[in-house]
């Protein structure tokens, strides 16, 4: 049987990242899937690991190959995609497939794997609370602050076409409603 898709979108700051590092750390039958980005590295982020960091150059020679499942130009030279080879080798071999992507990014995978994907969003409570969390963690400047409010209200009008919608105003409770909404999907047949 081929593997299924499970894909977690949030704007920056909702808690994401977090309740993703719990689902893998719950030993499910899923693989993370290491996007590719144009950003620089963060604290300790690895190449490889948190993602496969490329230049711009480098990333838009990629996207004229062909080689990306989705991709998005997020800002300006600022590109975050998912390469096929990353994901069809995985599903070939009957895996599940668990995605950190944007609302983009996470309805351009829908539309092709129809069924095979789950398309999970993980909601902040408010804008306001976004914007406090993001200033919270001390690792983006004022502007990109600004940048990821004013692209949290865009995502927020598309999380609708999303399978299921979480709300993290409590870290603890949208951590186990994903893990069930996840251990229901990847049980069900097709």
């Amino acid at each position: 049987m081929k593997g299924k898709l499970i894909i977690l979108s949030a704007p920056s700051g909702s808690g994401k990242t977090t309740i993703i590092n719990y689902i893998l750390a719950q030993k499910l039958p899923v693989q993370f899937s290491v996007s590719a980005t144009s950003r620089l590295p963060r604290g300790a982020e690895k190449d490889g690991v948190e993602y496969y960091f490329l230049s711009p150059d480098a990333f838009r020679a990629r996207i004229a190959q062909g080689d990306f499942l989705e991709y998005e130009e997020v800002y300006p030279n600022r590109f975050y995609g998912t390469l096929n080879s990353e994901v069809q080798k995985k599903l070939d071999e009957g895996k599940n497939v668990i995605f950190d992507v944007d609302v983009a990014g996470g309805l351009n995978i829908k539309k092709r794997y129809g069924d095979a994907a789950l398309l999970i969003f993980i909601q902040p409570p408010s804008i306001a609370e976004l914007e406090r969390r993001l200033v919270s963690r001390g690792t983006d400047s004022e502007e990109v602050i600004r940048d990821r409010v004013a692209k949290a209200a865009f995502e927020l009008e598309l999380a609708s076409q999303y399978d299921k919608i979480i709300v993290n105003d409590d870290l603890e409770k949208a951590k186990k409603e994903t893990l069930n909404t996840i251990n229901k999907f990847i049980t069900q047949k097709l």
